[in-house]
């Protein structure tokens, strides 16, 4: 049965009225949501600058460095599958607070590390943010109708792509001033403060169903046995697949191709984010009058041309670090229209699932950028310049088109009298 929040919610959805911030009785504020949203953003890029001078300091090689990209990601995606059953158990708000409090313990633990074990170990530890990410679109998910959600998870992630935006200019900066461990001393402090805005505003959302797990778990096939839930995952998952592989990569393109200082870095490594912005605008904007669909479709278009486009210049040798990183802007507006909107399709095909729709379909997003992200490490070398990691990112950016193409198929077909 829903909860009385939820109840709450549906009401102020429909009569335009604003929320109260930091009062737990009325729903959560979108500043809450975007907090949440942007801790996690902020944990996965903000010291990605300092991975070339960290394998200098822990006395490593930057492959092994760079599993502090990948390792995060597979704890992530494994986290996902069990956060949102126990969410849609136990309640969004006890689940999100746990994962915040394991967060910060876990980043002091990065910022003490003295060797890279220890390091690679609370990086591990620190995935358990994730509840913030996959929980805050579960919330949304619970109040509003699929258009209206991909609509608001756009306003929201649109507010969020702001922190990746500016995360790794600032980690650069942090990392030439005082070290590459001020990255996660503030981490620490911006997380302190989002517990205590989470603890002061957040009230419980979940429609509380009071299955156990077992008995969720006997639900898992009515989801998984869904093309339309495997289609709108697959499609968020193999767009973002070609940013995670972004991830793994660019900071050695940077560094060893274009030799490029961690500041400079930090300020062109965010370029994604400018067009995800944007991106996410156009979500929030017209997703509603546009339909999820259509929104995917023309998102993973724009995804797959700007990274062939980059991938020409490169054959044709007029590859340079502006060009690299600029063309990115056009992947990260493709997956700023594509990730809203295809997450709320996969949220709605079974509401009452909506926490473990969210999750599986994280899983299976952040799993896959987790080995995408492996791999380009595995195979960039300085001789091989970006032709590897762009290769990566256009092959997993064509399958996403595939996937929405089949979803909008099936569709046509069962509306056909």
């Amino acid at each position: 049965m829903d909860s009385p929040y939820a109840r709450e919610y549906r009401f102020h959805m429909t009569a335009n009225l604003n929320v109260r911030f930091l009062d737990q009785s009325t729903p959560p504020h979108i500043i809450t949501l975007i907090s949440l949203a942007g801790i996690s953003a902020l944990a996965m890029n903000i010291f990605l600058p300092s991975l070339p001078g960290m394998s200098v300091y822990f006395e490593t090689d930057y492959r092994l460095m760079q599993l502090s990209v990948a390792v995060y990601l597979a704890v992530n995606a494994v986290l996902q599958i069990v956060i949102g059953p126990i969410s849609d158990r136990l309640g969004r708000r006890p689940v999100i607070l746990g994962g915040l409090v394991l967060f910060l313990l876990a980043t002091v633990g990065c910022a003490l590390a003295g060797n890279v074990w220890v390091f690679l170990f609370f990086r591990m530890a620190q995935a358990t943010i994730v509840a913030a990410m996959v929980l805050s679109r579960a919330i949304v998910r619970d109040m509003v109708p699929q258009d209206q959600a991909a609509s608001m998870i756009g306003y929201v992630t649109m507010g969020m792509a702001v922190v990746p935006m500016i995360g790794p200019a600032i980690g650069g900066f942090l990392d030439q001033l005082f070290g590459w461990q001020s990255n996660f001393w503030v981490l620490f402090g911006l997380g302190a403060l989002v517990l205590w805005i989470t603890w002061a505003d957040l009230g419980e959302t979940a429609p509380l169903s009071g299955q156990t797990f077992r008995q969720q778990a006997r639900e898992y096939p009515e989801l998984l046995a869904s093309p339309r839930f495997w289609g709108y995952a697959l499609a968020s998952a193999l767009s973002s697949g070609s940013f995670f592989a972004y991830l793994g990569g660019a900071p050695f393109i940077g560094d060893k191709v274009f030799g490029l200082e961690p500041a400079l870095l930090g300020f062109f490594f965010g370029a994604p984010a400018i067009g995800y912005f944007f991106g996410n605008f156009l979500s929030g904007r017209y997703s509603v009058r546009i339909g999820v669909n259509r929104m995917v479709f023309w998102g993973t278009v724009i995804n797959a041309a700007g990274i062939a486009l980059n991938l020409v210049l490169f054959y044709a040798g007029l590859g340079t670090a502006i060009s690299f990183f600029g063309l990115m802007t056009f992947m990260g507006l493709g997956n700023g229209m594509t990730i809203p909107n295809a997450t709320a399709g996969a949220l709605s095909v079974r509401p009452h699932l909506a926490g473990t729709a969210s999750g599986l379909a994280g899983a299976l997003m952040i799993g896959g950028g987790a080995g995408l992200s492996a791999l380009a490490g595995a195979l960039l070398t300085p001789a091989s310049g970006a032709f590897p990691l762009l290769w990566i990112m256009l092959i997993t950016a064509a399958l996403a088109i595939i996937a929405i193409i089949m979803v909008m198929r099936r569709e046509a077909y069962l509306a056909r009298p």
